[in-house]
């Protein structure tokens, strides 16, 4: 039998290379996805690309309360249940010392990262049963400081406190809660933030980055994906409360 035959998952931020990849991994273990993505164009791809009916869209802000409620409405209106959300959209925001950190750039990644999992965990948990699973996508930033992305940084730390305040919460209900802390990923959401570091540092900043790192390299999308099957199938029945790193060992 699959890892999630008979499961339905909620992937916001869906339409993303990590959010595709995880779907598409979920999609092989039997899983029905609904993806959520403010990017209506960028949705409608990725469920062209999956080509199934266990696959569906639903355009959503996760800073909008409605959104993320209508959403999780969109899953259990189709499947009639939800096993396991993921809170996966996120912005880099800019790279500026704190001085210079524009104060609603900073609110802005703040309301994706931290509003949006809140949101998440608000309305998915009053719909699940015992056995499901709260996947918050946090990032090695949350182990970490590094400067001139305050936004970022912080935002990511706060979503390991909210997880452990959720993970408390549902654990008697049988639901677990947890991050996962991907490094650099080898995607469009990474390329964009190093062209931008790369200006601010005067190098490359993908060998910067792969200095950093223990193993070498970045991170392929379909390997964080793996990391989040883990987290949503019933092998990790007894992991709550945790934070998975799957960095290459850049924060050891």
């Amino acid at each position: 039998m699959s890892r999630l035959d008979g499961k339905t998952c909620l992937i916001t931020g869906g339409a993303g290379s990590i959010g595709m990849a995880t779907a598409e991994r979920f999609l092989a273990e039997g899983a029905r996805v609904l993806l959520a993505d403010r990017d209506q164009s960028a949705l409608d791809a990725a469920v062209r690309t999956l080509g199934t009916d266990r696959a569906a869209g639903h355009r959503t802000d996760v800073t909008v309360e409605d959104d993320v409620a209508a959403c999780v409405a969109a899953v259990l209106d189709r499947w009639g249940r939800l096993d396991v959300a993921i809170a996966n959209a996120g912005v880099t925001g800019p790279i500026e010392p704190v001085t210079e950190y524009p104060a609603d750039e900073f609110d802005t990644v703040l309301a994706v990262h931290v509003r949006g999992a809140f949101l998440v965990c608000k309305h998915a948990l009053r719909h699940m049963d015992a056995g499901g699973s709260i996947i918050i996508a946090s990032s090695v930033a949350a182990l970490r400081g590094d400067p001139g992305v305050s936004g970022y940084i912080t935002a990511k730390h706060a979503q390991v406190g909210l997880m452990r305040s959720v993970a408390k919460e549902a654990a008697p209900r049988g639901i677990r809660v947890n991050t996962i802390h991907p490094g650099p990923v080898d995607n469009d959401f990474q390329a964009g933030l190093e062209k931008r570091l790369g200006q601010v540092i005067g190098a490359d900043a993908t060998a910067f980055f792969n200095e950093q790192i223990p193993l070498g390299r970045h991170a392929a999308a379909r390997e964080i994906a793996a990391s989040m099957l883990f987290l949503a199938s019933d092998e990790s029945s007894f992991t709550t409360g945790t934070t998975l790193v799957a960095d290459g060992g850049m924060s050891v």
